[in-house]
């Protein structure tokens, strides 16, 4: 966490009011805890984004990208706990970043906030971001990959198709959470060679990838037991409460309604599904 949809409701979150903003300032938080990664360092940061304006907010695969009128790009990549607020953090003791921004005669605030720490803030210009988080390092996004384009990168691969869904430079903004759940939807055992699927298998799965992810957007996220993800105003997502696989071992499957959902590991992360509707096939 978080993953495409929660990093999309972040942008959306902030996006109206940030745009055509001008930095006033940028500053750290008084925070105790280890500093999160920021590079350039702080003093060129603020040489570089100062008195600029934000000419837009978007998503990049699982980053929010702050593009500013000299042309260089702010990336803001949350990873397990950041969270882009306009209000109301979860702590004060946890604010990371400070964005002051300024229209006309008003000022407000734009903060990240991170409690693990593993949050990362980047300043690129235009070329150093085609070259770190361009087409090299990042597939197309999940959101927007075509069937022929998601059929040649499967057949590219022998990895698990749960493996293969997790590899950023196969495919962009999809992470364990929502791997998980858009296989159940597919009827696609998560450990199935990707280039064994048949091309109705990878139909379903582009299928179910549009759908999973469009309608979790729509309940902005999810927000699990730990209660970290929040959207910009500190709310909870409410996608969890239909989560089909995940977290849901021992529970009966919300889609057959006999067969129990299974846990199992797949490149050292959790993997959930049901025996029963995602059968093994070769």
């Amino acid at each position: 966490m978080p993953e495409l949809p929660e990093v999309e409701t972040m942008v959306r979150g902030i996006r109206e009011v940030v745009e055509g903003q001008v930095i006033s300032d940028f500053r750290k938080c008084p925070c105790s805890c280890k500093p999160i990664s920021l590079k350039p360092g702080l003093k060129s940061i603020r040489s570089r984004v100062i008195d600029q304006t934000i000419v837009s907010v978007r998503r990049l695969a699982k980053r929010v990208v702050l593009d500013l009128e000299s042309e260089d790009s702010i990336v803001i990549e949350p990873r397990m706990t950041g969270l882009m607020l306009l209000s109301n953090p979860p702590d004060s003791g946890h604010l990371r970043l400070e964005w002051v921004l300024q229209k006309r005669r008003s000022k407000r605030s734009l903060w990240f906030w991170d409690r693990r720490g593993l949050g990362t803030v980047r300043l690129y210009r235009k070329a150093e971001l085609l070259t770190e988080l361009g087409a090299n390092k990042l597939g197309p996004d999940a959101l927007v990959i075509s069937l022929t384009d998601l059929k040649a990168r499967c057949l590219k691969t022998s990895r698990a198709i749960k493996v293969a869904l997790l590899d950023q430079k196969m495919i962009a903004g999809i992470g364990n959470l929502y791997a998980s759940e858009i296989l159940h939807l597919s009827q696609i055992h998560p450990e199935r060679q990707a280039n064994h699927l048949s091309i109705s298998e990878v139909q379903k799965m582009h299928n179910a990838m549009k759908r999973i992810l469009k309608t979790a957007i729509r309940y902005e996220g999810s927000t699990l037991g730990d209660g970290t993800y929040r959207n910009a105003l500190n709310q909870s997502g409410g996608y969890q409460n239909h989560h089909r696989v995940y977290n849901q071992e021992g529970n009966a499957c919300k889609s057959c309604k006999g067969a129990q959902i299974v846990r199992i590991v797949q490149a050292q992360r959790s993997t959930f599904y049901c025996p029963c509707c995602q059968a093994f096939k070769e």
